[in-house]
């Protein structure tokens, strides 16, 4: 009989942790439904600072972009040194990695 009463306690225990856990995982999980405006991450007295951040944002990314054009734009040149079938390849790779660059600059969006 001891060893029923035990098992019984031990087991309701462990059904009560589980449930706690659970509610506290459900607690902590973003709701679905209507984002507050601290989800959004602004308050109304903050609506100017974020334009003003957005902006700063915009102009900082054309700046990495130009910057990632004049660069692609001297490598695509041909060096002396190089044959014909080197300066292909190498503009080949370089085409790669440069629409890799742009589309990472263009994917980074202000947070």
């Amino acid at each position: 009989m001891k060893g029923i009463v035990k098992k019984v306690a031990i087991y309701t225990m462990v059904g009560i942790m589980q449930v706690g856990f659970g509610a506290s995982i459900i607690e902590a999980s973003p709701l679905q439904g209507n984002p507050t405006p601290m989800q959004f991450g602004y308050d109304r007295h903050d609506q100017g600072h974020d334009r003003h951040d957005r902006e700063r944002w915009e102009r900082e990314k054309q700046r990495q972009e130009r910057l990632e054009n004049e660069r692609h734009e001297r490598e695509m040149k041909r060096r002396p040194h190089e044959t014909r079938k080197q300066w292909r390849e190498r503009q080949k790779h370089e085409n790669e990695r440069h629409e890799r660059e742009l589309r990472k600059i263009r994917e980074h969006r202000y947070r």
